[in-house]
């Protein structure tokens, strides 16, 4: 009677151990590829030749933008919404709802993005606008989504639940291993490599 308890609970935890096994991969699967990809060429980012692409613009606001921005008072806040407007139509870069540095002379503006970089100055006098966009190429886009860099809280929070879903993966497979240890002899001594062996070269080659 109590081998066929004991053989009843094992089935029940082996179906949901691997019903959430397959579902934690399945959901990470895709993004784990993309996490392994990058993480090789971020460890071989000094070998990896990038050629960054800038493009600049140039243009100048009409008076009555100026005469806004000259009445304008404050150190930091996003351009108003007409000169922003303006500056996205003339230069290809959207300012708008990203806050400024405001001084006496311009407002600079900073537009960090995944794989590049970019910035908006307006001169406050003059009405003179410069922009400044850089492309560092795809490879660099998608390092930056590993580091999460630049990538807004949308991407952070999606990175948090692709951890969470590995946590999952790996807990599973680790309670599958220990269920069917006893079928594989090499099972626990593989456990304990994956262990020791980062452990090891952490404590002997970093310092």
């Amino acid at each position: 009677m109590r081998d066929t308890v004991d053989r009843q609970r094992r089935a029940f935890w082996l179906k949901h151990l691997h019903r959430w096994h397959w579902i934690s991969s399945a959901v990470s699967l895709v993004v784990l590829l993309l996490f392994s990809v990058t993480g090789f060429t971020l460890n071989h980012a000094a070998r990896i030749e990038a050629s960054p692409r800038v493009e600049r613009h140039a243009a100048t606001l009409p008076a009555p933008m100026v005469r806004t921005l000259a009445g304008s008072h404050g150190k930091s806040g996003p351009l108003p919404d007409d000169v922003a407007a303006f500056v996205a139509d003339r230069t290809g870069v959207d300012p708008a709802g990203r806050s400024g540095e405001w001084s006496d002379d311009e407002v600079y503006v900073s537009l960090p993005r995944p794989g590049g970089d970019g910035w908006v100055s307006v001169d406050r006098e003059t009405g003179e606008v410069e922009s400044e966009v850089t492309d560092r190429g795809w490879l660099a886009y998608l390092n930056d989504l590993h580091k999460g860099r630049n990538t807004g809280p949308v991407w952070s929070w999606f990175i948090d639940v692709f951890a969470l879903a590995c946590l999952v993966f790996a807990i599973t497979g680790l309670l599958l291993l220990k269920m069917h240890a006893g079928q594989r002899g090499m099972t626990w001594p593989m456990v304990a490599l994956g262990f020791v062996l980062p452990a090891v070269i952490a404590l002997i080659f970093i310092h």
